[in-house]
């Protein structure tokens, strides 16, 4: 294939041609800006905690919000939505095909790497964030139970184990591409700007698989899980700061003629991302790179806990900081997107750098101004064009956290009560006449994004 240096680029187009390409740029770049928040009916829907209405109302505004290149964001969004209304197969559909479409975009995403040199992330397929494809596995997981097929939540659930063990070696195909362009276009290579978080094990997952093989009757197969709930929290402090649920000690000891009743709340909502400004000193002036950075959504949720009838109660404990782990995951990727947006941002500066020297050497006054122009408009181009890719699936939840009590098999009503500050409830949630039965699994699942 040829390869061109952006001087040999520049002059082997005609004049005419590299206005009208930048002029093409330019018009695209301001076209594709949009200031307003398209996801605020949405949102305020999700507030409201009317899932079923947010979903029917993020279908309505399906083409306002996602592009043809962010196929996996509605998936993952409408997926999650419809998970929390109830619909648990139409869940599956969608959240399989989010699943999917990952796993195409990010297998042409290296041939796509070199389009994001000269433009931005934003012009690639999203291939969805790693936290992002990690637990969409436990929603379907979780999707499956609910519709009484348990062989094939715990599919999910070894297949989300196995992205996790893969997770540490994903992007080396993908920065030595980088490096590779970064060579071709004389570009410098960057060291990394940090070391990413260890995390390649999950204590929701093996909370979910322990609790789906005891279901299963596969009690060997939930000791390990049991067990490796312990090591996922013991070899990630940063992520699992908080203590081991009281309630995992006891998932295994359920007293002969008894029922277990598990409870797992969802709080919160991960991270959505932003824009921060660098600007790097290159030969007698400076380039700018554009990266997306994690921003916390704080969830108002401080406790929660379950009250039946009779007044007997358990709190439910923080099991997994889903927020923890989308900003340690991204970490990972960070390096990759800190490496690309220098090279990208070298290129372009390269490329103006080129023209003007081109308009200096020029004795026509006619093409010295037009490669001034030139130079000026690519200066332009590169300051305005570079966009940090801000894609991200919003309803993901930010926290989960879990309890369990043993009691006589039954029927039960209780309350699940979210608290904020000050002991205030946010949300209520009765759940009426729940059937606990002996010798199988009893979840019930609750969730407030708030």
């Amino acid at each position: 294939m040829l390869r061109l240096s952006p001087k040999r680029l520049f002059l082997f187009m005609k004049p005419p041609a590299v206005l009208l390409v930048v002029f093409l740029l330019q018009a695209a770049l301001f076209i594709s800006c949009a200031t307003t928040d398209p996801y605020i009916p949405v949102d305020e829907l999700v507030e409201q905690e009317n899932f079923t209405q947010s979903a029917e109302t993020l279908e309505e505004l399906n083409g306002n919000i996602y592009r043809g290149k962010d196929k996996v964001l509605y998936y993952l969004d409408k997926g999650l939505l419809t998970h929390y209304a109830g619909n648990y197969e139409g869940s599956s559909v969608l959240l399989q095909e989010g699943e999917r479409a990952i796993e195409a975009n990010f297998a042409v995403s290296i041939s796509q790497e070199i389009g994001t040199v000269l433009l931005n992330d934003r012009t690639r397929e999203y291939d969805g964030e790693d936290y992002e494809d990690i637990y969409l596995n436990a929603f379907n997981a979780l999707n499956y139970y609910h519709r009484k097929s348990m062989d094939e939540a715990l599919v999910e659930i070894r297949r989300m184990n196995n992205k996790l063990r893969d997770l540490s070696v994903k992007y080396g195909t993908l920065m030595t591409n980088m490096q590779k362009i970064a060579l071709e276009n004389n570009a410098e290579i960057p060291p990394n700007p940090e070391t990413p978080v260890k995390f390649n094990n999950s204590a929701l997952a093996r909370y979910l698989g322990m609790l789906f093989y005891r279901g299963a009757g596969l009690m060997d197969d939930a000791r390990i899980d049991q067990q490796q709930l312990r090591i996922a929290m013991a070899d990630a402090p940063s992520i699992y700061p908080n203590p081991l649920p009281s309630s995992v000690t006891n998932e295994l000891s359920i007293p002969p003629g008894m029922a277990r009743l598990n409870v797992i709340g969802f709080a919160g909502r991960t991270p959505i991302k932003n824009e921060e400004v660098l600007r790097i000193p290159l030969g007698a002036g400076w380039i700018k790179i554009a990266l997306p950075v994690m921003t916390d959504r704080p969830s108002r949720v401080v406790s929660i806990n379950v009250v039946f009838d009779s007044g007997e109660s358990f709190d439910l404990e923080l099991l997994e900081d889903i927020s923890a782990v989308a900003a340690a995951t991204f970490a990972q990727k960070k390096n990759l997107i800190y490496t690309k947006s220098i090279i990208r941002a070298s290129v372009k500066g390269v490329a103006a750098t080129v023209l003007n020297v081109m308009a200096a050497e020029e004795d026509s006054g006619e093409k010295s101004g037009l490669y001034s122009l030139l130079g000026l408009g690519t200066q332009f181009f590169a300051e305005a064009s570079e966009k940090a890719d801000l894609r991200v699936a919003r309803y993901f939840p930010g926290k989960a956290y879990v309890g369990g009590i043993n009691l006589a098999p039954g029927n039960y009503s209780f309350t699940v009560n979210y608290y904020g500050d000050n002991k205030r409830v946010l949300v209520s949630r009765r759940h009426e006449n729940i059937s606990i039965r002996a010798n199988t699994l009893n979840l019930m699942e609750d969730t407030c994004l708030k």
